[in-house]
């Protein structure tokens, strides 16, 4: 009986392991660049990641390294996810500049407005206009911050302080735009820009509200000059990407949870995460006594009028490729303006 009785045990603890392995058939690596209290890890990806997991009734994990943790720089998680390296990854497109011009259309200055809006409009877009951009990935959102703002040691009320300035840009077309605005572009991924400022490598950085709590830069610098109107500085760009392969390679029933959590909601959660972290770093830099200045309409005005320029560059750079910029440009100002009830 003893013997019956370890046997039958024996069998049950098989049979739940088989069930259990059974279970959790795929374990997807999501690989990103900011520290895991971020907005967009803590807020967008973890809850992606759980329903993803929920929906496939446990038969998905998906495994989340932040900060880089498996190696490599930002500007390379686009060739990770493309080449398997990883099975998924968030990043800023504006990382590889010249690889996705289509894109660019959303980066271009004063024509944003919320994150959430911006976002259902270029994931639009995007399906569109960008798909042989992205033919070597499963594009699961493509999305956008809210206002980029400038975020300053010293006070920058109008459009000559910019002059010689030391300010760090996130992409080609930002870097173009600082330039024009008398600055001096420093290129660099986001993660870099808190020793930057501490070192005095930079001056200021363009970056929204919702990611300056992760890096501190409320307590690294004390100026941060926004825009009058609905129209920020500036947007950059984003994709949630999974590896082709790794989707593929799933059966039906799970590339079917995939599908479910891709697309024009995704895209729309991810920026409206973005635009609830624009508030929490809003209230920190307030209460931290930060010195907040919004430019008022005749002085946004000066700004607009310089980086209308930036503008009409990339409209002539993308008739060069063949493509009609000022067409491409008029399809994401509608589209922004219809997602945003304008």
């Amino acid at each position: 009986m003893i013997k019956i009785r370890s046997m039958i045990i024996a069998s049950a603890a098989l049979c739940a392991m088989t069930a259990s392995a059974l279970a959790q058939e795929v374990t997807l690596r999501f690989h990103q660049m900011l520290p895991p209290q971020a907005t967009i890890p803590a807020k967008a990806i973890v809850p992606w990641a759980e329903k993803v997991e929920a929906d496939s009734g446990g038969r998905i994990k998906v495994e989340k390294f932040d900060a880089m943790a498996l190696g490599g720089t930002p500007p390379q998680l686009i060739d990770q996810v493309t080449d398997g390296v990883v099975d998924l990854i968030w990043t800023v497109i504006g990382y590889t500049p010249g690889r996705f011009p289509t894109t660019e259309a959303f980066e271009l200055p004063f024509i944003m407005t919320t994150g959430e809006a911006t976002s259902r409009a270029f994931h639009e877009y995007c399906e569109m206009h960008c798909q042989d951009e992205f033919a070597d990935v499963k594009v699961i959102a493509w999305h956008a911050h809210g206002p980029g703002l400038i975020h300053s040691s010293k006070p920058v009320a109008k459009l000559e302080d910019m002059n010689g300035l030391k300010v760090r840009g996130g992409s080609r077309l930002v870097n173009q735009l600082l330039e024009k605005l008398g600055a001096e572009p420093v290129g660099m991924p986001v993660p870099a820009v808190p020793e930057a400022l501490s070192k005095g490598v930079i001056d200021a950085t363009t970056i929204p509200w919702e990611v300056t709590p992760a890096l501190k830069v409320a307590e690294l610098v004390e100026n941060h000059t926004g825009f009058a109107g609905d129209n920020g500085l500036y947007t950059l760009t984003f994709v949630v990407a999974m590896n082709q392969a790794s989707y593929d390679a799933l059966p039906d029933d799970l590339k079917k949870v995939i599908d479910d959590n891709s697309g024009i909601e995704t895209a729309a959660m991810f920026g409206a995460v973005m635009d609830g972290g624009d508030e929490v770093g809003l209230k920190i830099a307030t209460d931290a006594g930060n010195n907040i200045l919004t430019l008022d309409e005749a002085e946004t005005q000066r700004w607009k009028d310089v980086a209308s320029e930036i503008t009409a560059g990339w409209i002539a750079d993308m008739d060069a490729a063949g493509k009609d910029g000022a067409a491409l440009y008029e399809e994401a100002k509608e589209l922004i303006g219809k997602h945003s009830g304008m």
